[in-house]
């Protein structure tokens, strides 16, 4: 409840039926900063270090599947659920991947070509032909 200081013929103090927004506006601002320095930090949660590419950018499709191989060779599917390299078929088949969805690989650079070549091995006798791999832009022509 607030009160006007003006002053009338009475000592009484008048009400005064406005809302003070000031509070609220303070609050909303601080909401806004914390999203703003939070947003950032919440695009990618699996660390993963990719190798340049330099073949042209392919257009993303709706709902892509990632599949990442870590340095330590962990497999991840998704933003963070970790899955066993040797039950990778039935793990991809319990989170409800068809065999006819994209799999986009992210694969650390320093994983060894045979073990990022066992995985893709382990993916095409479980019948997922649709896979593709992610790698960073790269400005200048690789092939030199």
């Amino acid at each position: 409840m607030a009160f006007s200081s003006n002053r009338t013929d009475s000592d009484e103090l008048q009400e005064q039926h406005e809302i003070n927004v000031t509070p609220f506006i303070d609050v909303m601002l601080v909401l806004l900063i914390i999203f703003m320095v939070a947003a950032p930090l919440a695009t990618v949660s699996v660390p993963v270090k990719l190798p340049a590419v330099a073949a042209p950018t392919q257009p993303k499709s709706d709902d892509p599947t990632y599949l990442t191989l870590q340095q330590d060779l962990t497999l991840i599917l998704g933003e963070g659920d970790k899955i066993n390299q040797k039950n990778l078929a039935q793990a991809l088949k319990q989170h409800g991947i068809e065999t006819q969805q994209q799999i986009l690989i992210r694969a650390d650079s320093k994983v060894e070509y045979g073990q990022f070549m066992a995985l893709m091995n382990q993916l095409t006798k479980a019948g997922y032909s649709q896979v593709a791999l992610v790698g960073l832009e790269h400005e200048t022509d690789v092939a030199q």
